[in-house]
């Protein structure tokens, strides 16, 4: 298998899936992209990849810093995301150790909006965000937005991409159940081929 750690290194990145727009979650967990001839992206392969990563969503700002050791945090929240999804699909029992891990990223950050007041704005809410806790704010960020998605109206309309080897998540769509036009053409190719092989040659 051939690893592209930085974005857009094969063809260009993909548009986000239906529903990533939505759900930071959602693109997060599709942030590691298998793709035909057994290639793999992985966006946040890198701490300058995953820091571009987050500035571009407003979860971190572009002088965060971001090292190994923060996108390696990042990588291992959406493994435990991506484990929730499946299970979700499969309609199988929440992992564990994923619970465990979103719980974990849930209560890293304060969550509640505190009183405040200046001359100019008067009295206004805000939540604390230290500079030295970037991370953990980007990780309960994404872990909030992940509890949402899996728990809220929307899980019903969650599925995978259906065109192998894609691996990314999407919001359905009506019918649709690929996650770009590139593999839903790379589906119908896969159906058209097959139906030739099977038709009988005279």
């Amino acid at each position: 298998m051939r690893v592209m750690r930085e974005t857009g290194a094969v063809d260009g990145a993909l548009p986000p899936a239906p529903g990533a727009e939505q759900y930071p979650a959602l693109d997060f967990a599709n942030s590691a992209i298998a793709l035909p001839g057994g290639h793999y992206m992985d966006i946040l392969g890198t701490p300058r990849g995953a820091g571009q990563w987050l500035e571009e969503r407003g979860l971190a700002p572009a002088d965060a810093g971001i090292r190994e050791m923060c996108a390696a945090q990042l990588r291992s929240l959406r493994e435990q995301i991506r484990a929730l999804l499946a299970a979700r699909l499969d309609g199988a029992p929440a992992p564990t150790g994923a619970l465990a891990a979103v719980n974990d990223a849930l209560t890293r950050a304060p969550a509640a909006a505190l009183l405040h007041w200046d001359a100019g704005r008067g009295l206004y809410r805000a939540t604390a965000h230290p500079v030295d806790q970037i991370l953990d704010h980007a990780l309960a960020n994404l872990a909030t937005n992940a509890a949402e998605l899996l728990t809220g109206p929307d899980a019903d309309r969650l599925t995978a991409c259906g065109s192998p080897p894609c691996n990314r998540y999407l919001l359905r769509h009506g019918r649709r159940h690929w996650c770009s036009t590139r593999c839903g053409d790379r589906a119908r190719a896969a159906r058209a081929y097959a139906r030739r092989a099977a038709t009988p040659q005279p």
